[in-house]
Protein backbone atom coordinates (compact mmCIF):
# COMPACT_ATOMS: atom_id res chain seq x y z
CA UNK A 1 0.00 0.00 0.00
CA UNK A 2 0.89 3.83 -1.04
CA UNK A 3 3.51 5.14 1.84
CA UNK A 4 3.97 8.88 1.70
CA UNK A 5 6.99 10.40 4.52
CA UNK A 6 7.42 14.30 4.33
CA UNK A 7 10.95 15.13 5.85
CA UNK A 8 14.17 16.73 5.55
CA UNK A 9 16.76 16.11 2.99
CA UNK A 10 20.05 17.35 3.72
CA UNK A 11 24.07 17.27 3.51
CA UNK A 12 25.59 16.25 6.18
CA UNK A 13 28.87 16.41 8.01
CA UNK A 14 29.23 13.61 10.87
CA UNK A 15 32.49 13.47 13.16
CA UNK A 16 32.68 10.13 15.56
CA UNK A 17 35.28 8.58 17.30
CA UNK A 18 35.69 6.27 14.14
CA UNK A 19 36.58 9.37 11.71
CA UNK A 20 35.02 12.18 9.65
CA UNK A 21 32.30 12.20 6.61
CA UNK A 22 32.17 15.23 5.16
CA UNK A 23 29.30 16.71 2.84
CA UNK A 24 27.16 13.48 2.94
CA UNK A 25 23.62 12.41 2.08
CA UNK A 26 21.98 12.87 5.14
CA UNK A 27 18.13 13.65 6.15
CA UNK A 28 15.56 12.22 8.02
CA UNK A 29 13.21 11.64 4.59
CA UNK A 30 15.93 9.71 3.39
CA UNK A 31 16.70 7.61 6.04
CA UNK A 32 12.59 7.47 6.16
CA UNK A 33 13.01 6.02 2.75
CA UNK A 34 15.71 3.60 2.40
CA UNK A 35 14.38 2.03 5.09
CA UNK A 36 10.58 2.09 4.39
CA UNK A 37 11.71 0.40 0.98
CA UNK A 38 12.77 -2.46 2.46
CA UNK A 39 8.72 -3.27 2.90
CA UNK A 40 7.12 -1.69 -0.27
CA UNK A 41 7.04 1.44 -2.54
CA UNK A 42 7.50 4.96 -0.61
CA UNK A 43 6.35 8.55 -1.93
CA UNK A 44 9.57 10.86 -0.91
CA UNK A 45 8.37 14.74 -0.54
CA UNK A 46 10.90 17.25 0.20
CA UNK A 47 13.33 20.05 -0.96
CA UNK A 48 16.78 20.83 -1.82
CA UNK A 49 18.51 23.67 -3.55
CA UNK A 50 20.07 24.14 -6.69
CA UNK A 51 23.04 23.44 -4.96
CA UNK A 52 22.42 19.46 -4.49
CA UNK A 53 24.23 16.99 -6.57
CA UNK A 54 21.51 15.18 -7.95
CA UNK A 55 23.89 11.65 -8.44
CA UNK A 56 23.73 11.78 -4.06
CA UNK A 57 20.31 10.33 -4.82
CA UNK A 58 21.02 7.10 -7.30
CA UNK A 59 20.82 5.23 -3.68
CA UNK A 60 17.61 5.90 -3.89
CA UNK A 61 16.77 5.70 -7.27
CA UNK A 62 17.60 1.78 -7.19
CA UNK A 63 15.10 1.28 -4.50
CA UNK A 64 11.18 1.38 -4.54
CA UNK A 65 11.25 5.18 -4.06
CA UNK A 66 9.16 7.43 -6.14
CA UNK A 67 10.89 10.92 -6.31
CA UNK A 68 8.15 12.79 -7.93
CA UNK A 69 7.64 15.06 -4.43
CA UNK A 70 11.82 16.20 -4.51
CA UNK A 71 11.07 19.50 -5.25
CA UNK A 72 14.17 21.33 -7.09
CA UNK A 73 14.34 25.15 -5.74
CA UNK A 74 16.16 27.62 -7.65
CA UNK A 75 18.16 30.17 -5.58
CA UNK A 76 17.99 28.14 -3.02
CA UNK A 77 20.33 25.89 -1.19
CA UNK A 78 20.41 22.21 0.71
CA UNK A 79 19.96 22.03 4.45
CA UNK A 80 23.25 21.48 6.45
CA UNK A 81 24.40 19.91 9.14
CA UNK A 82 27.61 19.31 10.63
CA UNK A 83 27.67 17.20 13.82
CA UNK A 84 30.24 15.15 16.58
CA UNK A 85 29.26 12.63 18.79
CA UNK A 86 31.77 11.42 21.72
CA UNK A 87 32.30 8.60 23.61
CA UNK A 88 29.67 6.43 23.77
CA UNK A 89 27.94 8.08 21.09
CA UNK A 90 24.78 8.50 22.50
CA UNK A 91 23.87 12.11 21.34
CA UNK A 92 25.27 14.65 18.64
CA UNK A 93 26.55 17.44 19.53
CA UNK A 94 25.70 20.17 16.33
CA UNK A 95 28.73 22.05 15.52
CA UNK A 96 26.95 23.57 12.47
CA UNK A 97 23.15 23.87 10.97
CA UNK A 98 22.33 25.86 8.09
CA UNK A 99 18.11 25.62 7.67
CA UNK A 100 18.36 27.56 4.06
CA UNK A 101 15.46 25.71 2.57
CA UNK A 102 13.74 24.56 5.56
CA UNK A 103 13.57 27.96 6.34
CA UNK A 104 11.67 28.63 3.39
CA UNK A 105 8.27 26.38 2.70
CA UNK A 106 6.96 22.86 2.82
CA UNK A 107 7.64 21.34 -0.81
CA UNK A 108 3.97 20.79 -2.57
CA UNK A 109 2.58 16.88 -2.46
CA UNK A 110 2.16 16.05 -5.66
CA UNK A 111 -1.33 15.81 -6.30
CA UNK A 112 -1.16 11.96 -7.32
CA UNK A 113 -0.12 11.34 -4.37
CA UNK A 114 -2.76 12.39 -2.28
CA UNK A 115 -4.28 9.17 -2.33
CA UNK A 116 -1.75 8.26 0.18
CA UNK A 117 -2.75 5.38 2.75
CA UNK A 118 -0.37 5.68 5.14
CA UNK A 119 1.24 9.08 5.86
CA UNK A 120 4.56 9.92 8.02
CA UNK A 121 5.10 13.36 8.88
CA UNK A 122 9.10 13.50 9.56
CA UNK A 123 10.40 15.99 12.13
CA UNK A 124 9.87 19.56 10.86
CA UNK A 125 7.52 22.69 12.22
CA UNK A 126 4.11 21.55 13.81
CA UNK A 127 2.28 23.90 12.29
CA UNK A 128 3.90 22.77 8.30
CA UNK A 129 3.15 19.00 9.68
CA UNK A 130 -0.48 19.67 10.60
CA UNK A 131 -1.09 21.31 6.88
CA UNK A 132 0.52 18.35 5.55
CA UNK A 133 -1.73 16.02 7.74
CA UNK A 134 -4.79 18.00 7.14
CA UNK A 135 -4.23 17.10 2.86
CA UNK A 136 -4.29 13.61 3.58
CA UNK A 137 -7.18 13.31 5.68
CA UNK A 138 -8.19 10.11 3.45
CA UNK A 139 -5.08 8.27 4.74
CA UNK A 140 -5.64 5.51 6.94
CA UNK A 141 -2.59 6.43 9.47
CA UNK A 142 -0.98 9.49 9.85
CA UNK A 143 2.18 9.37 12.27
CA UNK A 144 4.27 12.36 13.37
CA UNK A 145 8.01 13.16 14.71
CA UNK A 146 8.58 15.83 16.74
CA UNK A 147 11.51 17.42 18.88
CA UNK A 148 12.44 19.07 21.63
CA UNK A 149 12.77 22.33 20.17
CA UNK A 150 9.45 22.15 19.32
CA UNK A 151 8.25 21.06 22.88
CA UNK A 152 10.11 23.76 24.20
CA UNK A 153 8.88 26.44 21.96
CA UNK A 154 6.12 25.51 19.93
CA UNK A 155 4.19 23.43 22.68
CA UNK A 156 0.64 25.11 21.29
CA UNK A 157 1.13 24.33 17.67
CA UNK A 158 2.37 20.93 19.06
CA UNK A 159 -0.97 19.66 20.72
CA UNK A 160 -3.01 21.03 17.78
CA UNK A 161 -1.17 18.88 15.45
CA UNK A 162 -1.03 15.73 18.16
CA UNK A 163 -4.87 16.25 18.04
CA UNK A 164 -5.19 14.75 13.74
CA UNK A 165 -2.69 12.11 13.85
CA UNK A 166 -2.67 8.82 14.96
CA UNK A 167 0.60 7.82 16.51
CA UNK A 168 3.21 9.96 17.42
CA UNK A 169 7.20 8.74 17.42
CA UNK A 170 9.98 10.79 20.12
CA UNK A 171 12.92 9.66 21.98
CA UNK A 172 12.70 9.22 26.06
CA UNK A 173 14.10 12.51 26.43
CA UNK A 174 11.18 14.40 24.27
CA UNK A 175 8.37 12.46 25.54
CA UNK A 176 9.52 13.33 29.22
CA UNK A 177 9.02 16.72 28.67
CA UNK A 178 6.14 16.54 26.50
CA UNK A 179 4.08 14.75 29.19
CA UNK A 180 6.22 15.97 32.61
CA UNK A 181 6.50 12.60 33.71
CA UNK A 182 9.93 11.20 33.99
CA UNK A 183 8.52 7.62 34.25
CA UNK A 184 8.13 6.66 30.26
CA UNK A 185 5.06 4.21 30.22
CA UNK A 186 3.29 7.11 32.65
CA UNK A 187 4.88 9.65 30.04
CA UNK A 188 3.26 7.18 26.89
CA UNK A 189 -0.07 7.31 28.85
CA UNK A 190 0.01 11.03 29.02
CA UNK A 191 0.79 11.95 25.55
CA UNK A 192 -2.29 9.82 24.63
CA UNK A 193 -4.63 12.44 26.92
CA UNK A 194 -3.11 14.42 23.84
CA UNK A 195 -4.61 12.90 21.11
CA UNK A 196 -2.55 10.01 19.42
CA UNK A 197 -4.14 6.08 19.45
CA UNK A 198 -0.14 5.20 20.33
CA UNK A 199 3.03 6.90 21.39
CA UNK A 200 6.32 4.81 20.75
CA UNK A 201 9.59 6.07 22.62
CA UNK A 202 12.86 5.55 21.00
CA UNK A 203 15.67 4.70 23.83
CA UNK A 204 18.09 4.60 21.58
CA UNK A 205 20.68 1.53 22.55
CA UNK A 206 18.13 0.70 25.35
CA UNK A 207 15.36 -0.08 23.03
CA UNK A 208 11.63 1.25 22.27
CA UNK A 209 8.20 1.15 23.66
CA UNK A 210 4.75 0.94 22.20
CA UNK A 211 1.99 2.26 24.47
CA UNK A 212 -1.21 2.27 23.39
CA UNK A 213 -4.78 2.48 25.04
CA UNK A 214 -5.13 -1.46 25.01
CA UNK A 215 -1.54 -2.18 24.93
CA UNK A 216 2.42 -1.72 26.14
CA UNK A 217 5.22 -3.50 24.36
CA UNK A 218 8.76 -3.17 25.36
CA UNK A 219 11.39 -4.15 22.97
CA UNK A 220 15.22 -4.42 22.77
CA UNK A 221 17.61 -3.07 20.40
CA UNK A 222 19.27 -5.57 18.27
CA UNK A 223 22.73 -5.82 20.18
CA UNK A 224 25.45 -4.74 16.98
CA UNK A 225 28.57 -4.21 18.19
CA UNK A 226 30.07 -2.22 15.39
CA UNK A 227 28.39 1.15 16.02
CA UNK A 228 30.40 3.84 13.36
CA UNK A 229 27.60 6.57 13.29
CA UNK A 230 23.69 6.70 14.81
CA UNK A 231 23.00 9.60 12.62
CA UNK A 232 19.88 8.84 11.13
CA UNK A 233 18.55 5.61 13.50
CA UNK A 234 15.41 6.96 14.81
CA UNK A 235 14.51 7.56 11.27
CA UNK A 236 15.44 4.12 9.69
CA UNK A 237 13.42 3.01 12.97
CA UNK A 238 10.20 5.03 11.89
CA UNK A 239 11.03 4.25 8.41
CA UNK A 240 10.92 0.41 9.19
CA UNK A 241 7.99 0.69 10.97
CA UNK A 242 5.76 2.42 9.03
CA UNK A 243 6.95 0.17 6.13
CA UNK A 244 6.22 -2.88 7.86
CA UNK A 245 2.59 -1.67 9.17
CA UNK A 246 2.21 -0.51 5.04
CA UNK A 247 2.45 -3.58 3.95
CA UNK A 248 0.53 -5.67 5.76
CA UNK A 249 -2.12 -2.93 5.58
CA UNK A 250 -3.39 -3.10 9.00
CA UNK A 251 -3.17 -1.16 11.84
CA UNK A 252 -3.49 -3.57 15.38
CA UNK A 253 -1.99 -4.88 17.89
CA UNK A 254 -0.64 -7.47 16.33
CA UNK A 255 1.35 -5.51 13.72
CA UNK A 256 2.71 -2.84 15.70
CA UNK A 257 4.41 -5.17 17.88
CA UNK A 258 5.90 -6.86 14.49
CA UNK A 259 6.41 -3.32 13.04
CA UNK A 260 8.38 -2.35 16.54
CA UNK A 261 10.69 -4.94 15.85
CA UNK A 262 11.63 -4.18 12.43
CA UNK A 263 12.40 -0.58 13.56
CA UNK A 264 14.91 -2.25 15.76
CA UNK A 265 16.64 -4.29 13.08
CA UNK A 266 17.14 -1.99 10.63
CA UNK A 267 18.14 0.68 12.90
CA UNK A 268 20.77 -1.41 13.44
CA UNK A 269 21.70 -1.44 10.23
CA UNK A 270 22.55 2.43 9.90
CA UNK A 271 24.72 2.09 12.67
CA UNK A 272 27.40 0.58 11.20
CA UNK A 273 28.55 2.65 8.64
CA UNK A 274 28.32 6.59 7.82
CA UNK A 275 25.43 7.89 6.16
CA UNK A 276 23.38 5.25 4.21
CA UNK A 277 26.55 3.56 3.15
CA UNK A 278 25.56 -0.01 5.40
CA UNK A 279 21.64 0.97 4.99
CA UNK A 280 21.88 0.75 1.55
CA UNK A 281 23.60 -2.40 1.27
CA UNK A 282 20.98 -4.37 3.15
CA UNK A 283 17.76 -6.59 1.94
CA UNK A 284 15.01 -8.11 3.31
CA UNK A 285 16.81 -11.31 3.82
CA UNK A 286 19.93 -9.50 5.67
CA UNK A 287 16.63 -7.94 7.90
CA UNK A 288 14.81 -11.24 8.92
CA UNK A 289 18.37 -13.18 9.29
CA UNK A 290 18.23 -10.63 12.30
CA UNK A 291 15.13 -10.82 13.10
CA UNK A 292 15.41 -14.54 14.21
CA UNK A 293 18.39 -13.71 15.81
CA UNK A 294 16.55 -11.45 17.86
CA UNK A 295 13.63 -13.80 18.43
CA UNK A 296 16.03 -16.47 19.65
CA UNK A 297 17.23 -13.78 21.94
CA UNK A 298 14.08 -12.62 23.76
CA UNK A 299 12.62 -16.42 24.13
CA UNK A 300 13.23 -17.63 27.88
CA UNK A 301 11.10 -20.11 30.04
Amino acid sequence: MSLLVTGSIGIDTVETPHGRAPNVLGGSAVYFSLAASLFGPVRLVGVVGDDFDHAMFDPLRSRNIDLRGLEIRKGSRTFRWHGRYEGAMNEAHTVDVELNVLAERNAPIPAEFHDSRYVFLANTHPTLQRECAEKMRGAKLIVSDTMNLWIENELDELKKTLKIVDGLVLNEGEARMLSGSAHLVKAGRAILDLGPKFVVIKKGENGSILVSRDDLCMMPAFPTTNVVDPTGCGDCFAGAFMGHIASLDRVDRESLRAAMGRGSIVASFVLESFSIQALHRVGIADVNARLAELRAMMQFA
